[in-house]
């Protein structure tokens, strides 16, 4: 499958305030955890994603851990909520 190249557009007189990227950040993170601690065991979520998407199982897996981790790796430690 070909590299996409992902676009985000926005209003330059409207910049997104850091505020709402980072709680956007902890939202998504929080989301993936909940997934992760979900009925579905992590191998069911991955076949399921591969078979809806058709993205390869590996790349999947590199997609869930990073979600897990975007407020560790992206918010200082005094903004984590």
């Amino acid at each position: 499958m070909p590299k996409r190249t992902v676009t985000v557009k926005q209003d330059d007189e409207k910049p997104v305030e850091v505020e709402v990227l980072a709680q956007a950040i902890v939202d998504i993170g929080n989301a993936a955890k909940r997934l992760a601690s979900s009925r579905l065991n992590r191998r069911a979520v991955v076949v399921l994603l591969n078979d809806m998407t058709g993205i390869a199982k590996g790349t999947i897996e590199v997609v869930l851990n990073s979600l897990e981790q975007l407020e560790m790796r992206y918010l200082k430690p005094g903004n984590r909520r």
